[in-house]
């Protein structure tokens, strides 16, 4: 769920630039002049509008806010008719073809957060159904439909299928689960990165650690999506890696891998473009949650604190996926997102979208109604729209952030 893009996003772009370089490069991104008003942050939408959205709505329901009904209406709207979702569609009112650029992280994602919010059954049943006819013949999915299956992406399906009532390990293609893509794509419990899983196979069909894939699988292996329910994991830490014949133990070892790759502070680092490492805070709060899906809550909390000591900034710069990463971060370690080591996380994420109506209460209506008797015209008040620069999409894309593979 960072504010990098993901790899999954990375790979797609280049697939799909292959095959139809009209439909990638034609189109002018959208300003931010022209981008809808409901829509969650005010930079270019193309690769991460609905991820975004998503993210920025399910984090509100965690926090319980409730969002603006144009806000999800604006997400339930982007839907194809097939199912499927694009990253954006500038105009909904046209048909989806073959050139609109679908896929499953953004569907799964809608998925998980219309299905928390509620009375949206007939979209996210059409998307589920759209997602069940791309699943490749090993039990996972890739970024786009046909492409071959990832860590991220598999994951993150298995959290709407999770979300939407349906049993991922029973959801197969030629006698594969979700859960058997997993399990081949962990890394053994012997030599470098034992336990991790990858993104995808290497081109000699090795495979390489991944701290986002692995924030993810562990997630994905547990049967778990985004919005993990704070002291809902079996309690127990994970000890060293042992040979995963289920996936619950492959999500065992993914959390001991992580648990071993952060900082005596709490915290994973990233190597920057000069070699140089620096704390990654995305991958830091998919950290968090995975882990707290666990049920390892000494380890979520020291790193909870971590990031609420020093991740405030990095939100504020990266925009609404951001915000909601650390929303959903706290909200599995049980902390509140409203006092962020000073910040108010839920009021910063609402205000890179569009303002809720304030609820009306006896008290505000006698102050209206003494407003009005005092003047001549009476008072209206119009909601008006503020959005933040920064932009976010996570692993959980993740966010769905485009990642670089190791």
């Amino acid at each position: 769920m960072n504010v990098r893009r993901s790899a999954a996003v990375l790979a797609a772009v280049a697939v799909l630039g292959a095959a139809a370089p009209a439909a990638a490069d034609s189109s002018p991104s959208p300003t931010p002049q022209a981008l809808p008003s409901a829509l969650y942050g005010d930079t270019d939408p193309q690769y991460d509008g609905v991820w975004r959205q998503s993210l920025a709505l399910l984090a509100q329901h965690a926090a319980g806010a409730e969002p603006p009904k144009a806000a999800v209406g604006w997400l339930t709207g982007q839907q194809c008719a097939d199912g499927s979702f694009a990253p954006f569609r500038a105009d909904p009112s046209a048909a989806c073809d073959a050139k609109t650029m679908v896929d499953t992280n953004q569907t799964a994602a809608a998925v998980q957060a219309l299905a928390a919010l509620g009375g949206h059954d007939a979209v996210t049943e059409k998307a589920v159904g759209w997602l069940k006819s791309v699943q490749n013949k090993d039990g996972g999915w890739g970024y786009t439909a046909g492409g071959a299956s990832d860590t991220n992406s598999t994951s993150v399906v298995i959290g709407a299928l999770a979300a939407a009532g349906e049993k991922p390990g029973e959801v197969k293609n030629s006698g594969k689960s979700p859960y058997d893509a997993l399990l081949g794509l962990e890394l053994p419990c012997t030599g470098e990165g034992a336990g991790a899983f990858a993104f995808q196979p290497e081109k000699d069909g090795s495979l390489a650690a991944n701290a986002d894939a692995t924030a993810a699988g562990v997630l994905g292996a547990l049967g778990k999506g985004l919005l993990v329910e704070p002291g809902k994991g079996d309690g127990e830490a994970a000890g060293s890696c042992v040979k995963a014949p289920t996936p619950e133990q492959a999500a065992a070892n993914g959390a001991a891998h992580l648990s071993g790759e952060l900082t005596a502070e709490g915290h994973l680092l990233a190597v920057t473009p000069g070699g140089e490492e620096q704390p990654d805070f995305g991958n830091t709060a998919d950290a968090v949650i995975a882990l707290a899906a666990r049920g390892e809550a000494a380890q979520a909390d020291k790193s909870y604190v971590w990031l609420e000591k020093n991740a405030a900034d990095w939100a504020a710069q990266s925009g609404p996926a951001a915000y909601a990463q650390l929303i959903l971060a706290a909200h599995a370690t049980g902390a509140d997102p409203r006092d962020f080591g000073g910040t108010d996380l839920v009021k910063q994420l609402q205000a890179a979208g569009p303002a809720a109506p304030e609820k009306t209460t006896k008290a505000t209506e006698k102050a209206e109604d003494e407003k009005d008797e005092s003047s001549p015209f009476g008072v209206w008040w119009f909601v008006g729209v503020c959005l933040v620069a920064g932009i976010g999409i996570g692993f959980l894309i993740s966010n769905r952030t485009k990642r670089r593979q190791p």
